[in-house]
């Protein structure tokens, strides 16, 4: 799908541009008449998981029977991916109307990720949504999400990341990021390294917040036949295959099942078949997605743009590689900590392939493979996405898996040439 004129118009406002702090978008939601007033909210904050957490999150919402939306960032193909009511993204025809109304009304300051979060409580509000998803970009407090109330906050792992803008430890990032809750109202946790914790059990206390903590007082496994079983405040669940697949995703949708249980607590009725049908049929392209190749041939896409989601790919990897060859094709932003993505993921490969995708800010495709020899690794440089898969399915043996990873960009430009779609390549 081409970029429609609106659209360019909308990605052209410094679409990289972050400015933290919630007084931009206040201004903006109030002169279009505070469409986030006209339905119910739930903030998923973190570092990594954010996007699966929601979109099971929303999933069961929707198999309970409530109008449900999800916004997410960034998408991987189209800009509308990042507007999703009951499973369906917004028509392409919509969005080039409510674009030009939007910037009519903003400020030459307001940023791209203002611009979008705002664009979607508009088209809830709309839709007649009765309770969003909103995951938050990179932050917290000062996140543009967290000018819309919720009822509730759902927070995934927190490790380093961004810390030019959220501080330099885990301790000052977990901080930031679980300030964005409301005063009293619950927090659901995945499971956190300590430093972390300890912020979020500080900020609960000095908050009247309650805790629901993972591991305490909700638990989940992986039994012998790889199916989800959930034990929480309220319900026990069992023998559930997730929709979106990894096993990583365990505590992702534990925590979308304990904030579920939360709401129906609140009023929202969720029933225990709609716990188990909504973690069913969840769906997030891009994350452990498959697809079959030609002469028996697997490809797997995986962002896993930071370390801690580099280190769960290669678990997952480890566990269900039963003496496959791998073929690594990776591309990654310049401004990403490239040691720790590298280190997890390098000795798992027998053939290293680097690409540079299509934005300013990717690393060049012969710098990576420079940074791989510099970690002990040969890589062959390929240029773009496409060219790195075309090659990667040169070099493929049958039964061999080719793993696409480094950056949501990378892996949202090899899904659109595997599917046959144009991405949307300009981007924040």
């Amino acid at each position: 799908m081409a970029v429609s004129t609106a659209l360019a118009e909308l990605f052209g406002r410094r679409r990289f541009a972050i400015l933290p702090g919630t007084e931009r978008i206040q201004a903006l939601l109030a002169r279009l008449g505070h469409p986030e007033r006209r339905f119910q909210s739930i903030h998923v904050v973190g570092t990594n998981g954010k996007g699966s957490s929601a979109s099971f999150l929303a999933s069961i919402l929707t198999a309970a029977g409530h109008r449900s939306g999800l916004f997410t960032s960034p998408h991987l193909i189209n800009y509308t991916e990042r507007f999703a009511l009951d499973g369906q993204a917004i028509p392409q025809q919509r969005l080039d109307q409510l674009i030009p109304d939007l910037l009519k009304l903003a400020q030459p300051e307001d940023t791209f990720f203002e611009l979008t979060t705002a664009l979607a409580c508009c088209w809830f509000a709309e839709c007649g949504a009765q309770l969003v998803v909103f995951e938050a970009g990179m932050g917290g407090q000062a996140d543009a999400t967290a000018a819309i109330p919720a009822l509730a906050t759902l927070i995934t792992p927190i490790a380093l990341d961004h810390q030019q803008w959220l501080g330099t430890n885990l301790t000052a990032i977990a901080t930031e990021k679980v300030a964005i809750a409301e005063a009293g109202s619950p927090i659901v946790c995945a499971p956190q390294q300590p430093d972390a914790l300890d912020a979020v059990v500080r900020h609960c206390r000095s908050n009247n917040t309650r805790l629901l903590l993972a591991e305490r007082d909700f638990t989940a496994h992986w039994d012998a036949n790889n199916c989800l079983n959930y034990r929480g405040l309220y319900s026990n669940i069992s023998g559930i295959t997730p929709g979106i697949p990894g096993r990583y995703q365990l505590w992702n949708a534990a925590c979308a099942l304990a904030a579920a249980e939360q709401l129906d607590a609140a009023g929202w009725a969720v029933p225990a078949s709609a716990l188990s049908a909504g973690i069913a049929a969840a769906r997030w392209p891009g994350r452990m997605e498959r697809f079959s190749l030609s002469g028996d041939v697997e490809l797997l896409l995986d962002g896993a743009h930071n370390p801690a989601g580099a280190t769960a790919l290669a678990e997952s990897l480890q566990l269900e590689r039963h003496g496959r060859r791998i073929i690594l094709v990776l591309g990654m932003m310049a401004d990403k900590e490239l040691t720790g993505l590298l280190s997890p993921l390098l000795p798992l490969a027998d053939e290293i392939i680097t690409v540079a995708p299509d934005q300013e800010r990717a690393l060049g495709a012969d710098q990576l493979a420079a940074q791989c020899a510099h970690h002990g690794r040969r890589a062959l440089p390929a240029g773009s996405v496409e060219a790195g898969i075309a090659k990667a399915q040169d070099l493929a043996l049958p039964n061999d898996l080719i793993v696409v990873a480094g950056s949501l960009f990378t892996v949202g430009e090899a899904r659109a040439a595997l599917t046959g779609q144009t991405c949307n390549a300009v981007r924040g």
